[in-house]
C-alpha cells in the first residue's frame, strides 16, 4: 500500500456498505473533486491525499468506519462516518490535522474510536484477518506490499510438496469449517492418492445463521485465500482449484472474481507459477445457498451439476472426490492461514492457542451482545474473556443466559460455563461444537424452547430428505417443539424428543443430521426447568412466547389513552382519565402497549 501523505481507508464489507459507506465514500470524492479544482493550495493539498476502500476490519457495530493515515501511520478512526460527517474528515485531512487523539491517546470527540472501542482490537491476535480493514481487497498490489505471496514462492522454490505438509502438521492447524479435522492429514491422504489428475476445493458455503466469517475475509482479503489453496494445490499436486461460494454473497464473488484475474495477470495463478513446473488455475462456482452443501460430499454433488445431496463414505473425496478425482476440501478460514504457516513456520503459529488445539479462531458475535462483529482470538480462551472483555457484554444490561455455538449443528452453553476454554475439545464437552464459528449469544429474555425450535426449523427446511431420520426425525421433533412452545404440550413431550434426537442422530447418513438434535440436547440439558415449566406450569419463563403470556392493564392507568391509540387491533377500551381494559380475544400479544406506556401501567404475565 502507497505510504505517501495522506490516505483515506473507507469500510466496504457488506456491513459497512449497508451502513452506508458507499454514500459515504461518494461524498468524500465529490469533496476531493471539489477541492481539486479550487485555488492551487486547495489543489496541491488535493493531490496528496489517497481515497481507497478496505474490507470490514471486525467492529461491525461502528460502521461506517473511516480511517486516516499519514506516510504509513493510522492518525485517526472515525466510527459512524456516515455521509454527513465526509465535510468534516476531509477538511481535517486538508488542513493536515485531523481530529484524531490528544497526547494521551483518547479521543477528543464521539466521531472518534474510544479507548473502549479500540480495545476490541488490541486484545485480539489477528492472522486470518491480519489484512482485514487494512488494505484494499481490490488492488493485488495491497496485498504484495504486506508480503502476500511469498509464501507461495517460498513453498515452490524453496520447499518439497512432503516438506509444505510437514510444516502444515507442525502448525497442529486443524479444519475451521467445523470438524476439526487436521488439514496435513486431509492433505497427505489427497497427496498419496492415485491419480492423474487431483482438485482442490474451497468450501465457502457459509449458511450458519449469524455467521459472516467467511464472507468477509473473501470481502476483505481474498488474495490470502487464492495463496493458500495455491499452496495447496502444490501440496496435494493439484492444477485445478474451486472455490464453492454462496451465491447470496454478490460482493465476495466480485471480489474473488478480481482477485483472480489479477493473480493471473501477475502470475501468481496459471501456468508454471515462479518459473516452476508447478501450474494452478482456480474457478468459481456460486452455489444457491443449501445449507446441507456444507457436508463435503454433498458440496461435490452439486460442483458436479447435482442435487446436493452427501454419499456414503467411504470412499472419501481424498480418494474418489469430484469426478471420482482425489480431491481436498477445506474451508475459507482453513485456507486463510496456510500462507502464514508455510512464511513464518508451524511452530509460530502454534505458539498460540493449546496444544490440541493450535493457533487462532475467528468468531462472528451476534444476538443480544453489545460489540457485534468478528474477533480472532487464540484457542483456548475463555468464553466469558470473548463475550464479556472483547464483545463488552449484554446490550442493556440484561443478564448473560447461554451462548449457541456451532450455528444449527451446534448447542446452547449456560451462563453457568461461561469459563469454558473455547478449544475443539472442551466445546464438544459441553454438547456444543466450534463449528465454523458463529456465537449467537443470548440474554434473559431469550426463551430457550423457542431457541431450539428456531434452529431445528432451520435444519428441517434445510435437510435434503435423503434419509428417513433426518427427513421425517426432524419434521416430528419441530412439531413437538411448536406445541410446547403455543401452550398444548403434554406429559412425556420432553422424553420423546430425547428419544427421537438419539434417532436421529444415530439413523442419519451426514454431519447435518447427526447433529441437528444438538440444540433440542443441550437446552434440555441445561434449561429443562424451561421446558417442563412450558409443559406444565404453562407460562414461558422468558416472557416470550405468545401463546403463553398475557397483558393486563392495571390501577397504576391514568387514562393517558396512548395505549389505545398504539394498539394495531383495536383491544384496548377504555375513556380519558379512565383506567382502561384489554379485550383478550382481541388482543395479538404483539406488546406495543407495554412499550408505549410511560406509566408501567401494562403487565405482562404468564397465562
Amino acid at each position: 500500500m502507497s505510504t505517501g501523505k495522506w490516505r483515506i481507508v473507507i469500510g466496504e464489507g457488506s456491513c459497512g456498505i449497508a451502513s452506508g459507506a458507499k454514500k459515504t465514500e461518494t461524498a468524500l470524492r465529490a469533496l476531493l473533486n471539489e477541492a481539486g479544482e479550487k485555488d492551487a493550495k486547495a489543489a496541491k493539498a488535493a493531490k496528496a491525499v489517497k481515497l481507497e476502500i478496505a474490507g470490514c476490519v471486525g467492529n461491525c457495530y461502528l460502521e461506517p468506519i473511516v480511517d486516516v493515515y499519514r506516510d504509513g501511520a493510522l492518525m485517526a478512526r472515525y466510527v459512524h462516518a456516515t455521509e454527513d460527517k465526509a465535510a468534516a474528515i476531509f477538511e481535517g485531512v486538508l488542513d493536515s490535522a485531523p481530529a484524531a487523539q490528544n497526547d494521551s491517546g483518547s479521543a477528543q470527540n464521539d466521531d472518534l474510536i474510544s479507548d473502549e472501542d479500540a480495545e476490541v482490537l488490541s486484545r485480539q491476535q489477528r492472522i486470518v484477518l491480519r489484512n482485514a480493514g487494512v488494505i484494499n481487497p481490490e488492488k493485488i498490489g495491497e496485498y504484495i506490499e504486506v508480503g502476500g505471496y511469498e509464501a507461495l514462492r517460498k513453498a515452490l522454490t524453496e520447499q518439497t510438496p512432503e516438506q509444505v505438509i510437514d510444516e502444515i502438521k507442525a502448525s497442529g492447524l486443524r479444519g475451521r469449517g467445523g470438524a476439526g479435522f487436521p488439514t496435513w492429514f486431509k492433505w497427505d491422504a489427497a497427496r498419496k492418492a492415485k491419480g492423474k489428475k487431483k482438485y482442490m476445493v474451497c468450501n465457502a458455503d457459509e449458511g450458519d445463521p449469524g455467521a459472516f466469517m467467511d464472507r468477509s475475509v473473501l470481502e476483505g482479503d481474498p488474495h490470502t485465500v487464492l495463496e493458500g489453496m495455491a499452496i495447496g494445490g502444490y501440496a496435494i499436486g493439484a492444477d485445478e482449484g474451486v472455490i464453492y461460494v454462496r451465491a447470496e454473497y454478490p460482493l465476495a464473488i466480485k471480489r474473488l472474481t478480481l482477485a483472480i484475474e489479477q493473480a493471473e495477470k501477475c502470475g501468481y495463478l496459471g501456468d508454471k507459477i515462479f518459473n516452476t513446473g508447478f501450474s494452478f488455475h482456480i474457478r468459481i462456482k456460486a452455489g444457491a445457498g443449501a445449507f446441507v452443501c456444507g457436508e463435503e460430499t454433498a458440496l461435490i454433488a452439486s460442483l458436479e451439476g447435482e442435487r446436493g445431496m452427501p454419499r456414503l463414505k467411504p470412499p472419501f473425496p481424498a480418494q474418489k472426490g469430484y469426478w471420482q478425482l482425489p480431491t481436498n476440501i477445506n474451508n475459507v478460514e482453513t485456507f486463510a492461514n496456510v500462507s502464514f504457516i508455510i512464511a513464518n513456520g508451524g511452530s509460530a503459529f502454534a505458539a498460540y492457542g493449546t496444544e490440541k488445539s493450535p493457533g487462532t479462531k475467528v468468531f462472528a458475535l451476534a444476538g443480544k451482545i453489545r460489540k457485534g462483529g468478528l474477533v480472532e482470538v487464540p484457542m483456548g480462551l475463555p468464553l466469558s474473556e470473548i463475550i464479556f472483555g472483547i464483545g463488552g457484554g449484554i446490550k442493556n444490561g440484561k443478564a448473560f443466559k447461554a451462548v449457541q455455538m456451532g450455528g444449527p449443528s451446534g448447542g446452547c452453553i449456560p451462563a453457568a460455563l461461561a469459563d469454558t476454554p473455547v478449544d475443539y475439545e472442551n466445546i464438544t464437552k459441553t454438547g456444543a461444537i466450534v463449528g465454523s464459528g458463529g456465537m449467537i449469544v443470548m440474554d434473559e429474555d431469550t426463551c430457550m424452547v423457542d431457541m431450539a425450535r428456531y434452529f431445528l426449523d432451520f435444519t428441517r427446511k434445510e435437510s435434503c430428505g435423503k434419509c428417513n431420520y433426518c427427513r421425517i426425525g426432524t419434521k416430528r421433533m419441530l412439531e413437538i417443539l411448536e406445541r410446547i412452545t403455543q401452550g398444548e404440550g403434554k406429559d412425556g413431550d420432553i422424553e420423546l424428543l430425547e428419544e427421537l434426537a438419539g434417532k436421529v442422530k444415530d439413523g442419519s447418513m451426514c454431519g447435518l443430521g447427526q447433529t441437528a438434535p444438538n440444540p433440542v440436547l443441550t437446552t434440555i440439558r441445561y434449561f429443562r426447568n424451561e421446558y417442563e415449566d412450558h409443559i406444565y406450569k404453562k407460562r414461558c419463563t422468558a416472557h416470550y412466547c405468545k401463546a403463553l403470556i398475557t397483558f393486563t392493564i392495571t390501577d397504576a392507568c391514568i387514562g393517558c389513552t396512548k395505549c389505545a391509540r398504539n394498539c394495531p387491533t383495536g383491544a384496548i377500551e377504555g375513556g380519558v382519565k379512565k383506567q382502561h381494559c384489554i379485550d383478550q380475544a382481541k388482543c395479538i400479544k404483539c406488546g406495543r402497549c407495554e412499550e408505549v406506556c410511560g406509566f408501567r401501567a401494562v403487565l405482562r404475565d404468564e397465562a
